[in-house]
Parts: C-alpha cells; sequence; structure tokens
C-alpha cells in the first residue's frame, strides 16, 4: 500500500477502506509516514470531507490507536457529556453530582483549559486536596462507591489524535467539521461511555462562531457515535455571551455550588437540569422527562445533589467544607468593582472579550508550562436582559497582581454594551440533535 495514492484518492474525493485509514494512522503514529505527507492527506480532508461511514471508521481507529478504557465493571449504563468550551461553563461540576444524586452512573474524564475557555480538571484543582489523578481501579471503584468520579484523561488515551492535532495546528486544517468530529468522538469512544451527550457551543466565546456551523458539527458527531453504537445526543447552545456569571477555577466552584444550594443563574442551572434529565433517559434511570426533571428539581430542592458533591469532593481527596466555606478556596488579593453610573440594561456581553481578560489575569494557560492562579476571575451581576441599577456593579475583577488588574479593567468595560431601553432575554438552547434529526427549540 502507497501512502502517495492514498493521498490522491481523497484528494480526488474518493472514499478510503479501512485497510487505507489503518494503513494511514498505524504508519503515522509509528513514524512511517512523516508530517508533511499526513499534512497533505488533512488538507485533502479540509477540501474534499469524508464520508459518513469513513468518517465513523476513521474516528474508531483513532479511538483504537491508544488504551480503550473499559467501564464494565462499573454497574449500569454509562453516560458521558462532553462540551466544545466555552465562557463561565461550569456546567461539568453541576451536572456530575446532581445526576448521580438520582441514581446516575457517571464516569468522568475531563481536560484542562485550553487558552480562553476553562478547564473541569483546572476548576477542581482549586479545592484543596482534590485529587484527579487516579488510577483505574480507583476510578471505578469511586464510581461503584459514590456514584461518580471526575478525572483527567490519561495520557494513553488516543495517541493518534494527539499527534495529528498538533499537526492540524500548523497546517491550517482545524477548521474541518470531519476532522474536529473525529477528534473529539475518538476521545469520547475511547473514553467507555455507553452513552454520549454533547454540548456543541457557538457564537463570539466559542470555537464555532456560526450557528450552521455548530449544528453541521453536532449532526456528525451524533452520526459518528450513533454508528460506532454508541447512542449519541447533541445540543446546540449559546456562547455569544457566558453561560454563568462566574470566569475564573475558583469562582466558578462557588457558582456551581450556588447552583446546587438553589441558586446560581437561571440559564446555567436550567442547562444542567435539561442535559441531567437527557442522563437518566439515556441510562434508563427514568423513562418519563417530565417525572426526570422533577426528580432533578427535588434533588436541588432538598439538598440531595449538594450532598452528592461533598461525597465527591471528599472521596477524591479534597476538603468538602468549600461547600459551606468559600474562604477555604483561594483568595484574590485585589477586588475591583465596575458600576453603571444610571439605570441601564445590558445589550451585550462579548464573551471572548471576558474569555482573554480572565486568561491576561491568570486565570488559564498562555504557554503550556504556565501556572494557573486559581483565584482570579470575573464576576458578572448580569446577562443580556439584566437591568444594572445606577451606582450598582456590573462586573467585579478578582487579581492577585495590580499591573494586570489595570491592564483588564479597559477589556472587561469594553466586553459590554449597554441600553436606556428594555432588552429582551436570549435564549440558551437552540437545537437538539439525535439520531431520528434535528429539532429547533
Amino acid at each position: 500500500m502507497l501512502i502517495t495514492e492514498i493521498i490522491r484518492k481523497k484528494r480526488d474525493g474518493f472514499e478510503l477502506n479501512k485497510d487505507e485509514l489503518e494503513f494511514l494512522i498505524n504508519g503515522y503514529i509509528n513514524d512511517e509516514i512523516p508530517d508533511y505527507q499526513m499534512a497533505a492527506f488533512l488538507m485533502a480532508v479540509y477540501f474534499r470531507g469524508m464520508s459518513k461511514e469513513e468518517l465513523t471508521t476513521f474516528t474508531m481507529l483513532m479511538a483504537q490507536s491508544g488504551e480503550m478504557v473499559d467501564l464494565s465493571k462499573i454497574e449500569g449504563i454509562k453516560v458521558d457529556k462532553h462540551s466544545s468550551g466555552g465562557i463561565a461553563d461550569t456546567t461539568t461540576l453541576v451536572l456530575i453530582p446532581l445526576a448521580a444524586s438520582v441514581g446516575v452512573k457517571v464516569a468522568k474524564m475531563s481536560g484542562r483549559g485550553l487558552s480562553h475557555t476553562g478547564g473541569t480538571i483546572d476548576k477542581l484543582e482549586s479545592i484543596p486536596g482534590f485529587r484527579t489523578e487516579l488510577s483505574k481501579d480507583e476510578f471505578i471503584e469511586a464510581v461503584n462507591r459514590v456514584g461518580a468520579a471526575i478525572v483527567g484523561q490519561s495520557k494513553d488515551l488516543v495517541p493518534a489524535d494527539k499527534k495529528i492535532y498538533a499537526l492540524r495546528d500548523v497546517t491550517a486544517t482545524v477548521e474541518s467539521i470531519p476532522l474536529i468530529a473525529s477528534s473529539i468522538m475518538s476521545k469520547k469512544i475511547a473514553a467507555g461511555a455507553d452513552k454520549i451527550i454533547l454540548d456543541v457551543k457557538f457564537g463570539k466565546g466559542a470555537f464555532m462562531k456560526r450557528y450552521e456551523d455548530a449544528k453541521e458539527l453536532a449532526k456528525t458527531m451524533v452520526e459518528i457515535g450513533n454508528l460506532a453504537g454508541r447512542e449519541t445526543v447533541a445540543y446546540v447552545t449559546d456562547m455569544n455571551q457566558p453561560l454563568g456569571l462566574m470566569i475564573g477555577n475558583s469562582l466558578e466552584v462557588i457558582e456551581a455550588i450556588e447552583v446546587l444550594k438553589g441558586r446560581g443563574h437561571e440559564d446555567l442551572r436550567s442547562l444542567c437540569i435539561e442535559f441531567a434529565t437527557e442522563m437518566m433517559i439515556l441510562s434508563g434511570v427514568e423513562k418519563d422527562r417530565e417525572r426526570a426533571k422533577e426528580r432533578l428539581i427535588e434533588s436541588i430542592e432538598k439538598g440531595w445533589a449538594l450532598k452528592k458533591f461533598k461525597e465527591i469532593i471528599q472521596n477524591q481527596g479534597g476538603n468538602p467544607e468549600v461547600v459551606n466555606d468559600y474562604s477555604l478556596l483561594p483568595q484574590a488579593k485585589y477586588v475591583y468593582e465596575l458600576k453603571c453610573e444610571e439605570d441601564l440594561y445590558i445589550k451585550d456581553i462579548d464573551a471572548l472579550k471576558l474569555g482573554i481578560a480572565a486568561l491576561k489575569l491568570g486565570s488559564g494557560r498562555q504557554k503550556k508550562e504556565d501556572v494557573i492562579d486559581y483565584s482570579v476571575g470575573i464576576e458578572l451581576f448580569g446577562k443580556i436582559g439584566s437591568k444594572i441599577e445606577k451606582g450598582k456593579p456590573y462586573a467585579r475583577i478578582y487579581a492577585n497582581d495590580e499591573r494586570k488588574l489595570n491592564e483588564v479593567i479597559s477589556d472587561v468595560e469594553d466586553a459590554f454594551t449597554f441600553s436606556r431601553e428594555y432588552v429582551e432575554k436570549r435564549k440558551v438552547i437552540f437545537a437538539k440533535i439525535t439520531k431520528d434529526g434535528i429539532y429547533e427549540m
């Protein structure tokens, strides 16, 4: 088999078979196929795309290039959830204990922050003592004991994707729906879940800027998941403004706890209830959707979801008292408030600008070796459509470096647009995609 013929075949728009794709992936991860030939193949895919069956085969071979996590020792159907990344997206920290509190088994492998988008593992590591690295046996035992565990992705998971993604990054082939879909789904399939929920975001603060592109990506991933034998459901959600009100690691832990206490912003709360409902249906814990939602709301109101989060924290070595005492989390030295000079409605919030401002403060990594400052970030006092009264803050900046604080004040100011007139609130969920079709919401 010749790599040049495989490249030529894809360049000319033909479908590759399993043997050809296997030859390509194995050859590349074993250093038998050089970067320049894989780059040529990726560019051919960028322009020519892939058929459903071809893309599913490519994704499965990527997943099988490393460790395939076996979760069969965990009782019940395991459901995984993936977000394409956003600002103030604290969903996982709320969703996992909430779903586990009503009987869903959740074995969650999460990632670290990428540029201006926060990572679940970084957020959890702001909790004193919390262990995000567990052995495979510890991971399985934790899920069986308390119903859920959240750990960092194994270094042996999908090595083909790690190598191909690094090459895509420097060859202008990142923005390809087949390549994005195979990258995400190969990791989800290798992680061992039986069912998968996807949160595909669009807007200023998301990787996919256009709704139609996000919908196409979600549809492609649902097709891959179902063809691979993993029932997959996707939601297309808004990231033109931050999802929650907190941006930054320890701040987002606080916001998750507030939602589990029955407080927090309605957008974050309603999205987590929707996802947890889907998890209950997919796992067979509940058959009736309305009954599932009632049980989840009851779990929050009666404190069961919060208790479950404490159990997860304690089970993974963290201090569960952070749930009652936020001062146990990392604290910022400087706090600066931005206030309205008259009664105004928030007309627009640029999520990307706020994400980058938090990054400048030190909440994420600009370089791989950067050390995260868990205490810094930005707190919002409203979202699009919220009324801010004269003299009241619309944002609060937490910083440990006075120079960095002064640098981002204007960035945060520029992220907001105000109106004297009433502004309608934005919805969060725009579409749901299943194997049966696309449902606009």
